[in-house]
């Protein structure tokens, strides 16, 4: 099974463009807040009509605009997954249930296959979040979709609910096999529970790719921040191998020469690859001048600025993290020392500013 998208919307003056095609596979569409991933997944569903392109699932088009082909939501066989479930208010989960059902019997299963058998008769205003959001499952699943949109469906729940559902949905991710897509600004969710990941920045879908290389090798700003990365920087090259970070202060070298093709505009580490130095150094060493030092559960996190940064005050802050082993050792140092933090070349990603493929 395939759902093929290629299309363009214009909402007011926010703009959508979208291309790609997933098999039996889970897409994940990682955005901030009105980047347009909803807008993106109420095209498919039939919601809102593309001004331009082509929705195909399967090999039935579902919209076409130079075929005037645009299939009603109810004709698309697309099952939704939306934040607060969109049950019925005024009916029975059994009444829900039976809107997408054959008859009582096929909606009453459903129901018991996630867990609310002897709930049939109660309205969603007696649900827990989390019940709310396995009755809209029994409901889609129901309606026996040919693929399944999910739209950020567990913002509303706590972390024990949103860990049950997850593990449900998973399940169900596994026996179905259907192209699917959550739509999320959750990284960790996106990795959990899916097989390849994109970006949508500013109504631009970037090209997916398979999460674990999501998450070594972000190819733009907007990729290396949503997998997580907190240190980016322009960078000035002054040699093939060697450039200014110009919002850190330092000078980086990378392991090898970079082909001038492949030089990019950013650079970005990840907080946790920082490492300890005993010396300073000219190139990829921060002497640190630390303004804030953060205990998580597991973890110190320390924001630092280049104490000696070519960009004095307005440098930028960074962001270290270690386990708390390791920074409780720093810490009795302090005072006596200059603390140093040494950036690994080969961990260095290059990054482009937007990906246009």
């Amino acid at each position: 099974m395939s759902l093929f998208v290629q299309i363009e919307k214009r909402l007011g003056d926010f703009f959508l463009e979208a291309y790609f095609e997933s098999v039996d596979k889970t897409l994940a569409v990682l955005g901030a807040s009105g980047a347009g991933k909803s807008l993106l997944l109420k095209c498919i569903a039939g919601i809102e009509k593309p001004d331009k392109g082509k929705i195909i699932l399967n090999g039935r088009v579902l919209f076409d605009s130079e075929r005037k082909v645009n299939l009603a939501p109810q004709k698309r066989r697309v099952g939704c997954l939306f934040q607060s479930g969109a049950l019925f208010p005024n009916m029975t989960l059994l009444q829900n249930a039976l809107c997408a059902a054959r008859d009582k019997e096929e909606a009453a299963l459903y129901l018991k296959k996630f867990g609310l058998e002897g709930k049939e008769s109660l309205y969603p205003a007696a649900l827990s979040g989390g019940e709310k959001q396995r009755a809209a499952l029994a409901r889609l699943l129901a309606s026996e979709p040919d693929a399944l949109l999910f739209d950020e469906p567990f913002s509303a729940l706590d972390s024990n609910r949103k860990s049950e559902l997850e593990r449900i949905i998973l399940d169900l991710l596994e026996e179905k096999k259907r192209p699917s897509i959550l739509v999320t600004h959750d990284r960790n969710e996106a990795f959990r529970l899916s097989d390849k990941i994109a970006v949508m920045e500013n109504g631009f879908l970037c090209a997916s790719m398979e999460k674990r290389d999501f998450f070594e090798n972000p190819k733009t700003v907007a990729a290396a921040r949503l997998s997580g990365c907190k240190n980016i920087s322009r960078l000035e090259w002054t040699s093939g191998q060697t450039a200014n970070a110009l919002d850190w202060g330092v000078s980086l070298r990378f392991e090898a020469a970079v082909p001038k093709a492949e030089r990019k505009s950013f650079a970005g580490y990840r907080a946790h690859f920082f490492e300890p130095s005993e010396r300073a150094a000219d190139e990829n060493v921060f002497a640190c001048k630390i303004e804030r030092v953060i205990e998580d559960a597991f973890s110190f996190v320390v924001y630092f600025r280049q104490a000696a940064s070519l960009c004095g005050e307005n440098g930028a802050l960074l962001c270290w993290e270690m386990e708390k082993p390791a920074w409780e050792k720093i810490a009795r140092t302090l005072g006596q020392k200059q603390l140093f933090a040494k950036i690994n070349p080969a961990r260095l990603m290059l990054l482009d500013k937007m990906e246009m493929e």
